[in-house]
């Protein structure tokens, strides 16, 4: 696997609509650079960066943990992986693992070996933990939405988001959000974010004494077709939250700041490099690097977000078990083809060929008879064709 470095500089960051009509100033990010540090993978998340290892990031099909550095480029750091999501670091440096495979949360020894952590809540199998955020105590809180499994393995009639003692106990803090997916804390551990995958709503609830979540609120709501997923928190308190556009970022009080366009389907993100600026984010294929200084003000007018051609945005939910839904946004009527292919480039289903007017549509395949892999998504019209990825997991 070959090592790319082109640059793609970003001219300006995204308009945000504002809910007031005046012009506001707020922080911006100064002299942005997106860099494809690497690519020629299947699907890729979870990144963590590691003092004196570099970056650490999950392939999850391929059921590898990557590790990448300047100096060396890609390299296999784990295989297999259990089929890990998000990754962390503990209180002592060790790795941490979210598997979709194996069902649980996961740690690397510093001798090499895997112990489980987390496995069953009452009993019963945890479903597929996604992502995790470490607090300063040790806890390890995570999310457990189910797109691992097929609805057939599922133990527990709901997706919750746990805390795990330093002593190994398990706790479910909530039941109430239907997919699960990014966690993060502030500064302060005081507030935790979590969103939901499904309504690509980021809640925020107080933590009290360590270990009771109160006060469930909605923290912002993601524009544009497709799903939430991996967030981080800045020093400064700053959310950084992958979205269907690439990475939205939030004030504290969810006021949305800037979105990082990043090609791909954005599925998370993490701190790195000695200074900690830089910003890693994992999409679809590939990872990014973007320096960030926040400093400066930025006049921010009020704009539209609607899409100026057709869009074929990323499916959610991604990897998913048996069933995904599509969304794309035509700018004018007429007839659209969306069809599923292979890897080998054969034809396996035609979702759609119809006429469609102009807006916004979703269409959902049904998978339950392929087999599992990395799939094409291909809408095409009679002057335009895009394609976009998916990952089966059987």
């Amino acid at each position: 696997m070959k090592n790319f470095t082109p640059m793609i500089t970003i001219i300006g960051l995204s308009i945000i609509i504002l809910t007031t009509p005046a012009i506001a100033q707020y922080p911006s990010l100064v002299d942005a650079e997106l860099e494809l540090i690497a690519d020629g993978f299947q699907f890729v998340e979870g990144p963590v960066w590691k003092n004196g290892v570099g970056l650490l990031f999950s392939d999850i099909p391929a059921n590898i943990v990557y590790r990448w550095t300047p100096e060396g480029g890609v390299s296999v750091y784990l295989q297999p992986s259990g089929n890990s999501n998000g990754l962390a670091l503990d209180s002592e440096g060790r790795l941490l693992l979210a598997q979709h495979g194996n069902r649980r949360v996961a740690r690397i020894e510093t001798d090499g070996t895997e112990t489980a952590l987390a496995t069953h809540y009452e009993g019963n199998r945890l479903n597929s933990p996604n992502d995790l955020a470490v607090k300063s105590d040790g806890s390890i809180f995570f999310t457990d939405p189910p797109w691992g499994i097929s609805p057939g393995q599922a133990e527990l009639d709901f997706h919750g988001i746990y805390r795990m003692s330093p002593t190994g106990k398990l706790q479910l803090l909530d039941d109430t959000v239907d997919y699960p997916n990014g966690i993060a804390f502030s500064p302060d551990e005081s507030v935790l974010y979590a969103d939901n995958s499904g309504g690509k709503t980021i809640y925020a609830w107080d933590v009290v004494d360590d270990t009771t979540l109160t006060n469930k609120r909605q923290f912002a709501v993601m524009a544009g077709s497709g799903s939430a997923d991996g967030m981080k928190v800045d020093p400064e308190g700053y959310i950084f939250a992958t979205s269907p556009q690439g990475v939205n970022v939030y004030a504290s009080d969810g006021e949305l700041l800037e979105t990082i366009n990043v090609p791909g389907q954005t599925t998370n993100c993490a701190w790195g490099d000695a200074d900690g600026k830089s910003l890693y984010m994992t999409s679809g294929s590939a990872v990014y690097r973007m320096h960030i200084e926040l400093t400066g003000v930025k006049e921010i007018k009020q704009g539209s977000a609607q899409p100026e051609s057709m869009e074929l945005y990323a499916n959610y939910p991604n990897p998913f078990n048996n069933a995904t839904q599509i969304p794309f946004y035509l700018s004018k009527s007429g007839t659209v083809q969306l069809d599923i292919y292979n890897l080998l480039g054969q034809h396996v289903d035609t979702l759609v060929y119809q006429q469609l007017n102009e807006g916004h549509h979703q269409y959902a395949w049904n998978a339950d008879h392929v087999s599992g892999g990395i799939y094409t998504i291909q809408l095409s019209t009679s002057d335009a064709m895009k394609t976009s990825q998916c990952v089966l997991l059987k």
